[in-house]
């Protein structure tokens, strides 16, 4: 801190450029790509303090870095700032936790409740709770009839992850959500004007997080990884009680 007065780090990020601030964070994260890589975890809390355009845009411009199919680069994104958008993706966020209350045998947990599915079931409903708050973005990719949707999505999902990727090396928090599919699809295609001939292949909630980043908690390789053959599978699904949650 100067003689003056407060350092900069000391005031309101509110008060200040938002290009400064964003340096500023940028500056105290990791950047090595495996560190990076292995701390990008879904986050799910975030702070009231507003993501700068700026931010947003280092993390577009990242995504259209990615692989993308003859490199048509026939991709969109929508980020959603207003209130009237940011409503609708709140009525979809509601939808979507109808459905994923019972996919993951979630509960809001009493009070007192403090097991590790108790806070991850806590954060999910807090992080639906507050949908309409949050910038997000729509990720989009042009329907060629010749393609199926899967492979489609090879040249869209890359994009996705540059863009997770970028939040985290700003040290931003970005959650993947399913509240473009389920019934809220159509509401947010509607809000957004989406022509019928793009295909809606995700949304992402961006914000600054309440928490911290990684590591992520995946399966050894041992358990996902063959050579040359198919071999002893490992069920993918546990719905056992102390386990199940919407992931990391």
């Amino acid at each position: 801190m100067s003689a003056g007065g407060p350092g900069q780090s000391d005031r309101d990020p509110a008060d200040r450029d938002p290009a400064e601030v964003a340096a500023e964070r940028a500056a105290g994260q990791p950047t090595d790509v495996w560190e990076v890589l292995s701390s990008a975890r879904a986050i799910r809390r975030f702070s009231d303090e507003p993501v700068s355009d700026e931010v947003i845009q280092r993390c577009l411009q990242a995504a259209t870095w990615a692989p993308s199919g003859g490199n048509f680069q026939a991709w969109r994104f929508v980020i959603l700032r207003s209130p009237e958008v940011r409503a609708v993706v709140g009525k979809a966020a509601a939808m979507a936790l109808d459905v994923i209350e019972g996919v993951y045998k979630m509960r809001r947990p009493e009070p007192h409740e403090n097991d590790r599915k108790a806070r991850s079931d806590r954060a999910t409903y807090e992080f639906h709770d507050r949908g309409g708050e949050f910038t997000s973005v729509l990720f989009a990719t042009e329907n060629f009839p010749s393609a199926s949707d899967l492979l489609l999505g090879g040249s869209i999902f890359p994009a996705m992850q540059n863009f997770l990727l970028a939040a985290r090396a700003q040290g931003l928090g970005a959650c993947p959500t399913s509240w473009a599919s389920y019934g809220g699809e159509p509401l947010l295609r509607e809000a957004v004007g989406m022509p019928d001939n793009w295909l809606l292949a995700g949304h992402v909630v961006v914000g600054w997080p309440r928490g911290r980043h990684g590591p992520v908690r995946r399966r050894p390789l041992s358990e996902v990884v063959y050579t040359d053959r198919w071999g002893d599978d490992v069920p993918t699904y546990k719905f056992k009680k102390e386990q199940a949650s919407p992931g990391d």
